[in-house]
């Protein structure tokens, strides 16, 4: 991303996918990810794992904070949400990370068996960075 988003102007046509880096090999495939490869520089590292059956993550939009999330195992759905525009889409390799900007409302779901996702984030844990109440969110993303 080239310009610097801001939590009213981001749209779910902002979501983008990236290519993870893989080395291919007869023993089996290493994907990397360093740093400055991403339109971000991460500060926080984080997995989700062992979700139930029926569980959903997220839930919440960031103020600040951009995310990558990569499907490192198994398969997961990611519910996008502008305020105007949704969208849902479906991460299921980890040759693949769906940069989410700030002001996205993300909701994860349909998590398969054994599947990890792995977050990046743009900043340290803050939680005055979380609306986790959706109405605030529509709220604020039109407030004028």
């Amino acid at each position: 991303m080239n310009k610097k988003l801001s939590l009213k102007d981001t749209r779910v046509s902002d979501v983008k996918y990236l290519e993870i880096p893989v080395v291919r090999d007869h023993r089996g495939n290493l994907a990397f990810i360093q740093w400055g490869d991403f339109p971000f520089d991460f500060k926080r590292v984080y997995y989700l794992f062992d979700i139930p059956s029926g569980a959903r993550r997220g839930g919440h939009a960031h103020i600040k904070q951009s995310e990558i999330l990569i499907a490192v195992s198994g398969s997961f759905d990611v519910l996008l949400d502008d305020a105007k525009n949704k969208k849902t889409v479906s991460l299921n390799s980890p040759e693949k990370g769906l940069m989410i900007p700030v002001g996205i409302w993300r909701e994860i779901e349909n998590f398969s068996a054994n599947s990890i996702c792995l977050v990046l984030n743009s900043d340290v844990f803050s939680e005055d960075d979380y609306i986790r109440d959706y109405r605030t969110f529509v709220k604020l993303k039109n407030e004028k």
